[in-house]
């Protein structure tokens, strides 16, 4: 049995002993991967170790804890209540358009250039207080985020748009930009659409805001469960930092107003100048924290630990398997397939399973080379076929173990924390299973791309 196939046998294990026994899966998988990477880096135990640290994903590490650190500091200092008050002064209250709102910002972020990941962090804190705030079901909110960082994500000039663009063109492959934005644009929205029914958005049409002075802790929706009113509490409170309860912010004073300008600072800094989204993140929150230490002693421990935890575990596997070439292993099992539209198929697939366990990026760039041979023999539509892939593989970072939904779930209040996650674990896997054969059968069977 081949190391590659062992890996993947691995991961699976990995998955059904954490689905069986309360075992954080990235702790296992920490595991998996000094056991595969022991069997597969040779030399000293120093170089096994150094290979494996080698996939450590430090940069997501970093987006993880400086994001949920700087807005915890936000939340402890009524910073995002204030967000929200004007908001929600801005849409009239209409309860229901604040999903959709999240959604077009995202999109637009991404589209002028915003690196995904980066745009959902800069979000999705505030979606998820609104959501708090205005008993929206926070998955509806978190995935509106998701799918409109991927609805913007592959204009001509975002970060997807161009990795996959240039990969086509270094292939000599035809090529249709535009096509590829609006494809991935028109199939997030429908998308959405369905998220929006599926997730209680039919019950907040017409729905008008309560005033800022009522209580935060209605039920978020039927299926918000027990927690849930506790949940909004905390969040009304400053996430858990034991301060009393307090009415809805709608002014602002000076730890506030700072705060706002590091969120731009932020956000400037990330979209503009394409600086890490995570140190800047970290350099925010450590520089309010020096001005308001005694009001900021309880940030760190807001941070999502066991998210990171799980997060950063699963994704140093697969980076390991990718280093291993389990992934190329697979592409050139895929080769091997006799029937093209089949062969197109598959690959859509590994692109949606790889891809919602590691990067988008990285998988775009690795997947659509292992298509040319087959794409270059003219028995499948080369526009059509990396359209699908495009949107197939991107769609799934509602996982829960993709960068933005590691996000959603890092930045949802801790008593929500565990509905949200298996929530998008559901929807994320269920994108794996139909987005690939859906995008096939659009537009890669009907053979006009």
């Amino acid at each position: 049995m081949s190391l590659q196939v062992i890996s993947i046998l691995a991961l699976v294990a990995a998955f059904v002993v954490a689905t069986l026994l309360p075992i954080n899966l990235g702790a296992l998988s920490l595991v998996a991967a000094f056991i595969i990477g022991s069997l597969a880096i040779a030399g000293s135990p120093d170089d096994v170790a150094d290979g494996i640290f080698a996939q450590f994903p430090g940069n997501l590490f970093v987006i993880l804890v400086g994001v949920t650190f700087l807005f915890a500091i936000a939340r402890a200092n009524g910073t995002v209540d204030w967000l929200v008050h004007m908001a929600m002064r801005a849409v009239g209250g209409r309860v229901a358009l604040i999903p959709w709102i999240m959604f077009l910002v995202t999109a637009l972020l991404t589209a002028f250039g915003s690196v995904v990941p980066a745009a959902v962090a800069i979000i999705a804190p505030v979606g998820l207080s609104f959501a708090l705030r205005h008993r929206i079901n926070p998955a509806l909110m978190g995935l509106s985020i998701i799918n409109g960082a991927s609805a913007g994500g592959f204009s001509p000039i975002s970060i997807f748009g161009v990795i996959t663009n240039t990969v086509v063109a270094d292939n000599n492959l035809p090529g249709n930009p535009l096509f590829l934005f609006l494809g991935s644009l028109v199939f997030n929205v429908l998308l959405n659409i369905v998220v929006f029914v599926l997730f209680g958005g039919r019950e907040l049409l017409g729905r008008v805001a309560e005033p800022e002075s009522e209580t935060v802790t209605a039920e978020v929706s039927q299926e918000g469960g027990p927690g849930a009113a506790q949940a909004r509490t905390a969040g009304a409170t400053g996430a858990g930092f034991g301060e009393g309860e307090h009415p809805p912010v709608t002014t602002l004073d000076l730890n506030r107003s700072l705060t706002l300008v590091a969120l731009v600072g932020l956000a400037v800094g990330a979209l503009a100048f394409q600086l890490d989204v995570g140190l800047l993140a970290v350099t925010a929150a450590v520089a309010l924290s020096l001005i308001a230490p005694s009001s900021y002693k309880g940030a760190v421990a807001q941070v999502a630990w066991p998210t990171v935890l799980l997060i950063c575990g699963i994704v140093t596997y697969v980076n390991l398997m990718q280093e291993i070439g389990t992934v190329d292993f697979m592409g050139n099992q895929v080769a091997q397939i006799g029937v093209p539209l089949l062969a197109a198929l598959v690959i859509c697939y590994i692109g949606a399973a790889v891809s919602a366990f590691a990067s988008t990026t990285g998988i775009l760039g690795a997947l659509i080379p292992l298509a040319v041979p087959f794409l270059l023999a003219g028995h499948v539509g080369p526009v059509g076929l990396i359209t699908a892939l495009a949107i197939s593989s991107s769609v799934v970072d509602s996982s829960p173990f993709s960068t933005s939904g590691a996000l959603v779930v890092a930045n949802t209040p801790e008593e929500r924390r565990e509905y949200v996650y298996k929530r998008l674990m559901r929807w994320g896997f269920s994108m794996v299973a139909t987005a690939p054969f859906v995008t096939w059968l659009l537009l890669v069977v009907p053979g006009w791309l």
